[in-house]
């Protein structure tokens, strides 16, 4: 094996490795992920430990280690105290929006509505570079295929998904089989398939080059509401109505493990970063923690008084929040299972939560009429993002955390930078 070439990640912190094989000209990527690294780890201990167990790395690399290394540091001392203001709103839709998204940069973002139609838009200009129509019912879920950011995947209430160009709003391909309304739709981080989850129970695979279906997943007994890959796309993790997580084989087209415990219908499911343990937010009022390789339940979170709507890990896997509909947000350390803070002041539920790029913020979508940003450590909110009309139910950092983006059923979005 010889080494090409360094790439740095940010977040979670980690350096990717692109290499070729002897036998084979093909550029391949592997990546070593420094998650643990704060600014005050001891760099030469790193290198050491890298080059140790990295066969690709020889100590003649050591000085190129220690640059990408000091860039990691320097990005994470960065002070994060931006204020984030009210850039533009945009009356996206004539009907409500489902949804919002932002490509890797931010520089694109997508909105999904019950007009039927998806748009692209131009963040810094607030342009409407295309409307993606076609559908013949709502666009309820849609998603681009990060990193790339060159294609986005619609899933409607018609049945179908539709595989559009971000750069003509062409589309590309139709995916037909559902019997029953699509509500998640993810590409893979390979942009090489998409999943979809329908109501018809079932989870298909589509291929994004050809257009053709690859497989169908079966095996919930109820509607498929959330799905997602892992960060390798070997593995996929489903959710359902059934009061069930499936967490499956890709390359296999099979159930691994049939996660069963909570007593209410799944509202969210996630992976962790390097895709050991799954969360998911249930109607029953919990959160459940599964370790992926055993397929058992390591923890049950409780303490919410009502229904959990979402629960997401920062970019690194130690953090995880869940939002529920007591209007409050819980934040837990995801190794110890103890809870670090309660996320107090919205008025009405929260349907949404995400971290920052960093971990050290964290956005709320709330039926209040607000967003806010919160500090996840000591649980004061930072800022309150006010102004929609009517309840706000997504929201989406950009891939740096200097955008912020809300959609309400207002019928619109606003960005905040």
């Amino acid at each position: 094996m010889k080494l090409k070439r360094f790439l740095l990640r940010y977040y979670p912190p980690g350096i990717i490795l692109e290499y070729t094989q002897s036998s084979d000209p093909k550029v391949r990527t592997k990546s070593i992920d420094l998650v643990d690294l704060t600014p005050e780890t001891d760099i030469d201990t790193v290198i050491a430990q890298i080059i140790q167990h990295e066969p690709l790395i020889s100590p003649s690399r050591s000085e190129q280690l220690r640059s990408l290394i000091e860039r990691l540091q320097e990005k994470l001392r960065q002070a994060d105290n931006q204020q984030y203001h009210l850039f533009k709103v945009l009356r996206a839709h004539i009907l409500p929006l489902t949804n919002v998204a932002f490509n890797k940069s931010g520089t694109r973002f997508i909105t999904g509505s019950y007009d039927r139609t998806c748009k692209i838009w131009d963040t810094d200009s607030g342009e409407e570079l295309h409307t993606l129509e076609g559908h013949r019912n709502v666009v309820y879920s849609i998603a681009f295929n990060l990193p790339y950011g060159d294609k986005v995947v619609t899933g409607s209430f018609d049945k179908t998904a539709k595989l559009w160009s971000v750069e003509t709003g062409k589309c590309y391909y139709t995916y037909k089989g559902h019997t029953a309304e699509i509500v998640c739709v993810q590409f893979d981080p390979l942009s090489r398939m998409i999943a979809s989850g329908s109501m018809d129970s079932t989870i298909k695979l589509w291929d994004v080059q050809d257009g053709f279906e690859i497989t169908t997943l079966s095996g919930h007994s109820a509607e498929v509401i959330a799905l997602q890959f892992s960060a390798s796309g070997e593995k996929l993790v489903s959710g359902s109505f059934d009061h069930t997580v499936s967490y499956w084989d890709v390359a296999g087209e099979r159930r691994e493990h049939y996660l069963i415990g909570h007593r209410g219908e799944i509202s969210s499911v996630v992976f962790n970063w390097d895709g050991s343990v799954i969360a998911s937010g249930s109607m029953d009022k919990s959160c459940k923690l599964w370790d992926t390789r055993m397929g058992k339940c390591i923890s049950t979170l409780l303490g919410h008084e009502d229904e959990i709507l979402d629960v997401c890990f920062d970019s690194t896997g130690q953090w995880l929040a869940t939002a529920s509909a007591d209007a409050t947000v819980r934040v837990y350390n995801s190794r110890t299972m103890q809870m670090v803070s309660k996320l107090e002041g919205h008025e009405g539920e929260v349907s949404k939560v995400t971290f920052n790029p960093q971990g050290s913020r964290i956005l709320t979508a709330s039926a209040d009429k607000t967003a806010r940003l919160w500090d996840p450590f000591n649980g004061t909110c930072v800022s309150t993002l006010e102004g929609h009309t009517d309840e706000i139910f997504s929201c989406a950092f950009n891939y740096e955390g200097s955008i912020i983006i809300t959609g309400s059923k207002d019928n619109t979005c606003r960005i905040w930078k």
